[in-house]
């Protein structure tokens, strides 16, 4: 277990207020203002670490870099907004995806990624 410091509890603020999969970027970014000479190399050591406990998990996203957000949550999926990047989670599921399986085969998982614009985005047109 690490240590419980100033860097790691503006991290685990970050992902309780945005409640939201963010990447290590986003989180450098957004805990800047609470830690202002917050480096990367530490919000990478410091997601690790949570991941490592299961307080964080990634998120495949495709064609892009791993995102990670809190554990624990239910199932749910995941809108990606073209324009601005972020990644937002959505709950539901398609029904019936078995039906799409070819004959003979087992789904045993599934992800369902939708894309397009944000909200905020679509404000900005």
């Amino acid at each position: 277990m690490q240590r419980d410091t100033v860097q790691r509890r503006a991290i685990r603020k970050v992902f309780k207020d945005l409640g939201r999969p963010l990447s290590p970027a986003e989180i450098l970014q957004t805990a800047r203002a609470q830690v202002p000479n917050l480096g990367i190399a530490t919000v990478y050591r410091s997601v690790k670490g949570l991941t490592e406990e299961g307080w964080l998990v990634p998120i495949d996203v495709p064609g892009e870099a791993q995102r990670y957000e809190l554990s624990g949550k239910d199932h749910h999926h995941h809108f990606s907004c073209r324009q601005c990047g972020r990644i937002f989670d959505f709950d539901g599921c398609p029904k019936d995806l078995a039906k799409l399986v070819p004959q003979g085969f087992l789904m045993e998982d599934h992800e369902v990624f939708l894309y397009g614009r944000c909200a905020d985005c679509r404000k900005d047109r």
